[in-house]
C-alpha cells in the first residue's frame, strides 16, 4: 500500500475511533459537559492531561525547533515541564478542593466579584484563540503534505472532527476521546525516534541514543557521537554550534519563566483537575501526567539531533557539495508540493545546497520536521501514515480542550454567574454548545491565516497566561489579603502590558524585533515572565490602598489552604 493509502485508512480509523468515543460517552447535563461528572479515573485522567497539554507544539514543533536552533530549544523543554511540576504541587489540588467549574467561576467567587469573573473571561478566551491558532496551524500542516490538499481544505476538514465530538461529548467526550488520542500520539512519536536510534547509535532507546556514538551500516561505532557530529556540520554549514546558545542569559531566562508560569495558568489544564472524584486523585492524576509527557519531552532532544544530521545529509550529500535536483530525496519533492520547502537555485548549479547566509538554498518550515523525518530517514511508509495520525491526534486533543474552556467561559462565567442568573440547565448546555461552535469557526480562521509559525504561536498563548490569570490565581490561593480591586487591576495591566509588546514587535513592527530594540533584552515570547511580575506589583500596591477582604473569604482561603475534603464541582 502507498503512503497516501496507509494514510488514509490509519487517521480515517483512528477519526472513527474519536467520534465513537463521543457517541457512547454524549454528555447528558452541565456537570458531564464541564466536568466529565467529576468521576474520572486518576491514570485516565493523567492520561487525557497529557493529551490536552501535548499540542500540535509539542509533537509536531517542538523537536523541530530543537533541530533547528539546538541549545536555545531547550528553553521550551524547561519551561512545559517546570510549569506542570508547579501546577501539580502548588495549584491542583487547592483548586480541586474549591470545586468549581472553570478557572473564571473560582475568581470570580474567590474575589467576591463580578468584574473579576468577566476580566478572567476575558483573559481565557483571548488565551485560548491565541493558542488555538498554533493547534489548526498543525492540522492544517499534516493534512496538506499527507493527504494532498491546501491547507485551507486540511483546516476545514480538523475543524469537522473536533466540532463533531467536543460540541457533542463536551468534558467528557473529549476526556475519554483524549485517552485515546495520547496513545497515539505516544506510539506514533516513539516508533521512528527508535527505529531512528537503533539505525544511527544502535541503540533502543532514544534517550540513550543521543549521548551515544554513530554506527555505520554494518553496526560498528565510528568513534564519533552524534552530538559531536552535529556540532562539526554545524560549524562548517555556518550555523553556531549544536550545543552552545546565541540567546542572551536574560532572554533564557524570561522565556524559560513565561512558559513555566504561563503552564501553570493555563485555564484547559487547570480545568482538568476537577474531573476526578478527590483532592488526593487531582494530586495523583498530575503525577500520572508528569510521566506520560515525560515519555515524550526526554526523546525529543534525542529525535531532534537524528533528525538535523540526517536532514542536512541527505540535502548537502555525503561530500557536503550539495545534491543534484533530479536526484534530490523523494521526501523534499513531496514537501515541495506543500509550499513548506522552497529550493531557489542561486549559483544555477542544478545543486540543492542547506547552509546559513547568501550561499543557503534552502527555505525549510521548521513544523515539518517530525512529521519529515521518517520520510528523510526511509522509514516503511506505515510509520510515515502512525507520525500523521499522531500529529493529529495532538492537535485535535488540545483543539478540544481549549474549545471547551471559550464554551464553558462564555455560558456558565458570563450567561450564567453574570448576565442570565435564571437560565435553566439544559438552556445553558444549548448556549455552551453554540458558544463552541462559533469558537470552531474562529479556530479555522487563525488556522488559515496564523501569525507565526506553531510553536511560537503557542508560547505567546503562555505568556498571555503567566502574565493574567496566574498571578490571581496563586495569590487566590496563598493571600489572605489580596481583594477583588488589586486582582483586577493587576490582570487588566498583566495583559495589557503582555499583549502590547507581543502585538508590536510580531504584528505592527516585526522589522524591529530584534535583541537590540527589546526591553531589558526581554523577547516576545518572554515577555509574560515581565507581565507576570508587573501583574503582582501592581496587585499588591492596589490592594494596600482600598478595602479590606471581607471575612467570610478570608475564611474560605483558609478552607481551600488546608484540602482535607474532596469537594464537589459545585454551582453554589
Amino acid at each position: 500500500m502507498d503512503i497516501k493509502t496507509l494514510t488514509y485508512l490509519i487517521v480515517g480509523l483512528t477519526f472513527a475511533l474519536y467520534i465513537g468515543i463521543a457517541i457512547w460517552s454524549r454528555a447528558g447535563s452541565t456537570k458531564e459537559f464541564y466536568v466529565a461528572g467529576g468521576g474520572v479515573h486518576p491514570i485516565m485522567n493523567g492520561m487525557a492531561t497529557a493529551a490536552d497539554w501535548m499540542s500540535a507544539a509539542s509533537f509536531i514543533s517542538l523537536a523541530g525547533i530543537v533541530s533547528f536552533v539546538g541549545y536555545d530549544g531547550s528553553v521550551y523543554l524547561m519551561g512545559w515541564t517546570g510549569g506542570y511540576v508547579l501546577l501539580a504541587l502548588c495549584m491542583a489540588p487547592y483548586l480541586r478542593k474549591f470545586g468549581k467549574f472553570t478557572v473564571p467561576d473560582f475568581i470570580g467567587d474567590r474575589y467576591y466579584s463580578q468584574t473579576a469573573r468577566t476580566v478572567a473571561v476575558i483573559c481565557a478566551i483571548f488565551i485560548c484563540f491565541t493558542y488555538i491558532a498554533g493547534q489548526m496551524r498543525g492540522v492544517g500542516v499534516v493534512f496538506s503534505r499527507f493527504l494532498e490538499v491546501e491547507i485551507e481544505t486540511g483546516v476545514y476538514i480538523g475543524m469537522a472532527v473536533v466540532f463533531f465530538y467536543a460540541v457533542l461529548g463536551g468534558m467528557k467526550g473529549i476526556t475519554y476521546t483524549q485517552v485515546a488520542q495520547y496513545c497515539v500520539l505516544i506510539f506514533a512519536f516513539m516508533v521512528p525516534a527508535i527505529f531512528i536510534s537503533i539505525m544511527m547509535t544502535g541503540h533502543i532507546l532514544p534517550q540513550i541514543g543521543f549521548g551515544a556514538e554513530l554506527v555505520d551500516a554494518a553496526g560498528n561505532g565510528t568513534g564519533v557521537f552524534l552530538l559531536e557530529k552535529l556540532d562539526g556540520l554545524s560549524a562548517e554549514l555556518g550555523f553556531s554550534q549544536y550545543t552552545e546558545g546565541s540567546k542572551s542569559m536574560i532572554d533564557v531566562f524570561f522565556i524559560t519563566g513565561a512558559l513555566m508560569f504561563g503552564t501553570a495558568g493555563l485555564p484547559h489544564v487547570i480545568v482538568r483537575f476537577f474531573t476526578v472524584p478527590k483532592v488526593k486523585d487531582a494530586r495523583v492524576s498530575a503525577g500520572w501526567a508528569l510521566v506520560f509527557i515525560a515519555i515524550m519531552y526526554t526523546t525529543v532532544p534525542a529525535l531532534s539531533a537524528f533528525s538535523r544530521v540526517n536532514m542536512i545529509e541527505t540535502i548537502n550529500g555525503p561530500d557536503a557539495s550539495g545534491v543534484a535536483y533530479e536526484t534530490a530525496p523523494d521526501w523534499i519533492k513531496n514537501w515541495e508540493k506543500t509550499g513548506l520547502i522552497k529550493w531557489d537555485d542561486k549559483n544555477a548549479d542544478g545543486k540543492l545546497y542547506y547552509a546559513n547566509g547568501e550561499a543557503n538554498e534552502m527555505t525549510i518550515d521548521r513544523d515539518i520536521m517530525v512529521l519529515a523525518t521518517p520520510e528523510i530517514a526511509n522509514l516503511p511508509a506505515w510509520v510515515i501514515a502512525l507520525v500523521a495520525a499522531g500529529g493529529m491526534a495532538a492537535a485535535l486533543s488540545t483543539t478540544a480542550g481549549l474549545l471547551l474552556v471559550i464554551s464553558t467561559s462564555v455560558s456558565h462565567d458570563l450567561l450564567k454567574k453574570n448576565l442570565m442568573p435564571n437560565i435553566s440547565d439544559k438552556k445553558e448546555l444549548m448556549y455552551a454548545r453554540i458558544a463552541a461552535g462559533l469558537g470552531i469557526v474562529m479556530a479555522g480562521y487563525f488556522g488559515i491565516n496564523p501569525p507565526g509559525f506553531v510553536a511560537a504561536v503557542v508560547a505567546i498563548a503562555f505568556g498571555l497566561a503567566a502574565s493574567s490569570l496566574f498571578p490571581a490565581i496563586i495569590m487566590g490561593i496563598f493571600s489572605r489579603t489580596m481583594n477583588k480591586e488589586g486582582a483586577v487591576v493587576g490582570m487588566v495591566t498583566g495583559l495589557l502590558f503582555s499583549a502590547a509588546y507581543i502585538i508590536y514587535f510580531k504584528f505592527v513592527n516585526p522589522a524591529d524585533n530584534n535583541p537590540e530594540h527589546w526591553l531589558l533584552g526581554i523577547s516576545p515570547e518572554g515577555i509574560g515572565m515581565l507581565g507576570m511580575i508587573v501583574n503582582f506589583t501592581v496587585a499588591f500596591i492596589v490592594s494596600r490602598v482600598t478595602t479590606a477582604v471581607p471575612q467570610d473569604v478570608v475564611d474560605m482561603v483558609e478552607s481551600i489552604r488546608f484540602p482535607k475534603g474532596a469537594g464537589e464541582a459545585h454551582d453554589h
